[in-house]
């Protein structure tokens, strides 16, 4: 592990989200380890000539929450949804970004990364030349499809002049934001950073091509018991949206200003698979390595983690591999840590899943309980650890890992552990 000022430990001190559970980060967490689940027929569209007809959709949101609604109407659903939680997380942090001199503002980050970005504008534009001409096109739409456009919004907001970074990373996206964020602070590039996820992309073009892959559950007439990690009659994961903010800080920042510090971000780490597009490598290999990496760069024995937030997506292989890796991982260990899925409930928000699987990583720290993985009723003989199957568990949890792993072969993994000063 490379030596780091204690100074510069990168902790978690706001927390923002907006879920197909709850629109703020405790309405979410109450929820999840509730069991509630998010899943349901699609809204947003006519989805009646789809194979796939269920969604995990952010409800009852209303843009005007975090901006004016002419500029709401400037900009993607991806772009709202990050607003909204920036400013909770900022807000949950006790941040005045406006109080701060222009050298302090130098000093903070937004790392906010998507996967599918503004595709929305794509369509909404492509719709306006057939109907209308190319001169009805909105002059916004490049801004507001551009998957960078989230985090610049944000630094706009907030007058963030420092680093504002978006990373493209599939499923691994968001839990790759806190790697970025973890290392700026230790290096001393800035003091705070706002890091997470956002995706807005329920769009029929995507549900017929993940659909057509059978990367998607075909249960449109169950859909709270679509997504069902580890579970034996998995048929595949929910495509849902939503973005969930975290605010780092370096400890000196948080502990100067009197904040009050969730749990520390101990490490992290990355690896390919090189394998295929869409599939893992049956091994698990580039998982597992991943997991190992991440524990070497937190200084962490396997046998120290109490609660790994899984990938879990419900899909056959993932799930299955996913147990490899952690088998590989951990070793005797794997048997004795708790593992949960919250795309069990919340569906797999691909660039923003890391984000709430942090949340959930960030909870069992602060309250000491494991959400559970709902629908796990029939175990897989292949998935044979501990799921937490269906009801939350009271226990306390001092160090957590969440996974991202797949799409393109990209795997993530963030260490969080509780703070002591």
């Amino acid at each position: 592990m490379p030596t780091r000022d204690p100074a510069r430990r990168a902790v978690v001190t706001g927390l923002g989200a907006v879920t197909p559970i709850g629109n703020t980060a405790p309405l979410y967490w109450q929820n999840l380890i509730a069991g509630v689940n998010g899943v349901g027929p699609i809204t947003q569209f006519d989805s009646s000539g789809l194979d796939v007809r269920i969604a995990a959709e952010v409800k009852d949101f209303d843009p005007a929450t975090a901006m004016d609604r002419k500029m709401a109407r400037r900009m993607s659903r991806f772009i709202h949804l990050a607003m909204a939680a920036s400013t909770e997380a900022v807000n949950d942090a006790g941040l005045d970004f406006s109080a701060m001199d222009p050298d302090q503002r130098d000093r903070a980050a937004v790392c906010l990364n998507t996967g599918g970005g503004g595709m929305d504008q794509v369509i909404i534009g492509t719709q306006v030349i057939a109907e209308k001409g190319p001169g009805q096109v909105s002059p916004f739409a490049i801004p507001a499809l551009s998957g960078s456009m989230a985090a610049c919004q944000v630094s706009m907001k907030f007058g963030i002049t420092g680093p504002v970074i978006t990373q493209v990373a599939a499923c691994a996206s968001s839990v790759i934001a806190f790697i970025d964020g973890m290392r700026m602070i230790n290096q001393g590039e800035v003091d705070v950073a706002l890091v997470g996820g956002t995706e807005g992309s329920l769009l029929p073009i995507a549900f017929a091509a993940l659909g057509n892959m059978g990367a998607l559950s075909r249960r449109n007439d169950d859909p709270t018991r679509a997504s069902r990690p580890f579970d034996k009659d998995r048929d595949g994961f929910v495509f849902g949206e939503g973005s969930a903010v975290i605010v780092l800080e370096s400890a000196e920042h948080a502990m100067a200003r009197g904040a009050n510090i969730l749990c520390e971000v101990l490490g992290g780490g990355m690896t390919a698979d090189a394998f295929h597009i869409s599939a893992p490598e049956p091994t698990g290999r580039g998982a597992a390595a991943a997991m190992t990496k991440a524990l070497r760069n937190a200084d962490v024995a396997p046998d120290e983690i109490d609660y790994i937030v899984a990938h879990g997506t419900s899909t056959p292989l993932n799930d299955m591999t996913e147990t490899k890796a952690i088998k590989t991982a951990f070793g005797a260990h794997a048997r004795k840590v708790a593992i949960s899925s919250p795309k069990s409930m919340v569906g797999h928000l691909l660039g923003a899943a890391g984000a709430v699987s942090g949340l959930a990583a960030i909870g069992s720290i602060r309250d000491g309980i494991i959400p559970p993985t709902t629908n796990l009723e029939t175990p897989d003989p292949e998935c044979d650890l501990d799921y937490v199957p269906n009801v939350r568990r009271l226990q306390k949890v001092d160090t957590a890992i969440i996974d991202g792993f797949w799409f393109g072969g990209q795997n993530a993994v963030v260490v969080f552990r509780r703070f002591i000063a």
